[in-house]
């Protein structure tokens, strides 16, 4: 038999050692499941192996989970038939004479990939190798500039077709697509904060975001026949969240029909051939593997501390506080903020989600002024997708700062990079009380849709 180690120090060596590890700079997905398997070792016997099968099966054989590769796969082949490059331009120049309007272009551009793209990584480093020279070309502050890119970059775990939204439904067993409709409004109201700040501060201060030269602005009618130029892929955008939401499709049928129409987008511009499907097909392999091998590492880890009695202590610990629901709830959000500096949005959600749902279930609608328990579900997993947007953008280890960091210019040191992530954090944390307490933000949608 293992050695016996009480649920406190467990608790304390188990998150204690997954940081050491990470701040060594090792990925993830193999520190949480190496981790969990010497845990295994050293807790139980040869037998306690068994939950390394148990935890890893049922996510193979998950059919909702393939919608990750399927949307993964759209985004890929929108990237690769240019079409990002395209819609960057378009708003860029419709956008252009306005004070801060690049950075503004930014994240509506981005806004717009995220509802192509639901992942992180791609509209940061895409938005970064297109938009950050040409804002430092035109004098932007490279601190808006930065900020701009990665807050707008985070959409994507906001607004559909997220694929955090799909996996967090898989693991609170609840319904995609009222988790991505209960989430549009909350990702609009972001995006439309992060717009209006970027060109108060440039109209405050010019110098941080000028407008482009007279010479390089177009016309009406030039800026009409740009945007016509991108009605396809809004096509496509609109008709898979509109399946979606309308419930003619589910989320894997609408993936499908992304993918299907992204085909017939890179056609349409011309770009359809061999090489832009092997490299759409390639990357989608590899974002995929990593997604699926954090999921695998993360769930044996949080599997094990379940089955060492770590849910229960959790709940009592939070019990103990003697805090309302309210100071609960709250609690809960700073977890998350503060596991969002050190881990992956996978890691966060297998970790707390199966812990944290069956409390807020256990608080009970009428004490947050909800109507349903479904409305309190649908409510909370939209405040921990808004809430791990803010992870991405949370030194140290905020993911978005270490894509940026990938496409940025060298001579940008780190820490302005950190820098440029704060001021719209704390956007990101307005963004989230608003949605705490006033929840209509988030159910007004869903309740329309489906009555």
């Amino acid at each position: 038999m293992g050695l016996d180690i009480g649920i406190e120090w467990l608790t304390l060596i188990m998150f204690g050692s997954l940081l050491v590890l990470l701040m060594a700079g090792l990925p993830l997905a193999f520190v949480t499941g190496g981790l969990a398997c010497v845990f295994l070792f050293v807790l139980g016997d040869e037998r306690a192996l068994n939950i390394v099968p148990s935890r890893i099966f049922p996510l193979m054989t998950n059919y909702q989970l393939s919608a990750i590769p399927l949307f993964i796969f759209m985004a890929s082949m929108l990237e690769r038939a240019g079409i990002i490059n395209d819609m960057f331009d378009v708003i860029y120049k419709v956008l252009g004479g306005v004070k801060g309007g690049l950075a503004a272009a930014t994240i509506i551009a981005s806004t717009v990939l995220a509802a192509m793209v639901g992942v992180i990584g791609a509209a940061v480093v895409t938005m970064g190798i297109i938009a950050l020279p040409a804002m430092l070309k035109r004098n932007y502050d490279p601190k808006i500039a930065m900020g701009s890119i990665m807050a707008g970059g985070t959409l994507g775990i906001l607004i559909p077709p997220s694929i955090l939204a799909i996996i967090y439904a898989v693991v609170a067993e609840q319904s995609v697509g009222e988790l991505f409709i209960g989430a549009v409004i909350p990702g609009l109201l972001l995006s439309g904060m992060y717009v209006a700040y970027v060109i108060l501060r440039s109209y405050i201060n010019p110098q941080l975001g000028p407008p482009i030269p007279v010479e390089e602005r177009i016309s009406t009618a030039d800026k009409i026949r740009l945007v016509s130029k991108m009605s396809a892929p809004i096509a496509l955008i609109v008709v898979v969240l509109g399946v979606i939401f309308t419930g003619v499709a589910t989320p894997v049928e609408a993936a499908g029909i992304g993918t299907f129409g992204a085909f017939i987008v890179a056609a349409i511009h011309r770009k359809l051939d061999w090489q832009t499907i092997r490299e759409a097909s390639i990357g989608t392999l590899k974002a995929s593997a990593m997604v699926i091998w954090i999921m695998f590492g993360a769930t044996i880890f949080v599997g094990l501390y379940v089955l060492e009695g770590g849910q229960q202590f959790v709940q009592n610990a939070l019990q103990a506080t003697g805090f309302g629901p309210w100071g609960i709830l709250i609690i809960m959000q700073i977890v998350l903020i503060i596991l969002g500096m050190f881990l992956d949005w996978v890691g966060i959600l297998l970790l707390c989600v199966p812990i944290f749902v069956p409390i807020v279930k256990a608080l009970g609608a009428q004490s947050f002024g909800l109507d349903s328990p479904d409305d309190l579900v649908l409510w909370f997993g939209v405040l921990y997708l808004v809430n791990m947007q803010m992870s991405f953008l949370s030194p140290p280890f905020g993911y978005a700062l270490f894509y940026l960091r990938g496409v940025a210019p060298a001579e940008i040191p780190m820490s302005d990079i950190f820098k440029s992530a704060l001021p719209f954090l704390a956007l990101q944390v307005v963004g989230l009380l608003l949605c705490m307490f006033f929840p209509e933000i988030i159910t007004w949608l869903p309740r329309l849709v489906y009555g």
